[in-house]
């Protein structure tokens, strides 16, 4: 198990990524500080579930979950929380 703390966007979150759970998938688990949401949550929390070695082709739990991120604001049009610099 690997455990990942990010920033997204402004957004402190943890990822922690269980590869071949139950030894038949790759587990990502996203959990925000204090439960802000997400493009893929609106809880805060995510539990997800892919095929073995997809997590480790893209590049690893963390380049993973910031892709999964990216593409779900843009197809969504999500406008959440931003790093502002002036």
């Amino acid at each position: 198990m690997e455990q990942h703390i990010i920033i997204w966007r402004g957004i402190a979150l943890e990822i922690t990524f269980t590869p071949e759970k139950f030894g038949l998938v790759d587990h990502i688990e996203i959990m925000t500080e204090g439960r802000v949401s997400l493009p893929v949550t609106e809880t805060g929390y995510r539990s997800h579930f892919v095929p073995v070695r997809v997590v480790v082709e893209h590049g690893g739990a963390v380049a993973f979950v910031t892709a999964w991120l990216d593409h779900e604001a843009a197809c969504t049009g999500w406008s959440g929380a931003q790093l502002s610099f002036f």
